[in-house]
């Protein structure tokens, strides 16, 4: 059982998002308390069809964190709800920048 929503590695990050789509705005929600353990909950207006909502999810934490989304990639979850994203950049720097993000 995770005991955090991020995980560093080599790279940069993971992230464990609980994605709900077709909601009535884009929003990152904050952390919560999943099966697996915690994650960030996070909203989108797409559907989950053909990878919309997967899509809009990285666009909404690219433009929520200020990162490129070509730095963003969905490593796992594609069709369920628990999602991991992997961020490339400076681990430390990322885990920061979500942190502050989440605090204020």
């Amino acid at each position: 059982m995770r005991t955090h929503y991020l995980q560093a590695n080599a790279n940069g990050i993971l992230l464990f998002v609980k994605l709900t789509p077709n909601a009535r705005c884009d929003e990152v929600l904050g952390t919560m308390q999943g099966a697996d353990g915690l994650v960030l909950g996070a909203k989108v207006r797409a559907i989950a069809d053909k990878g919309k909502a997967n899509k809009a999810l990285i666009a909404l934490v690219s433009k929520w964190l200020g990162v490129a989304k070509s730095n963003i990639d969905l490593k796992s979850g594609s069709k369920s709800r628990l999602k991991t994203l992997a961020i490339s950049g400076d681990s430390d720097e990322l885990a920061s920048m979500l942190v502050e993000k989440l605090t204020n």
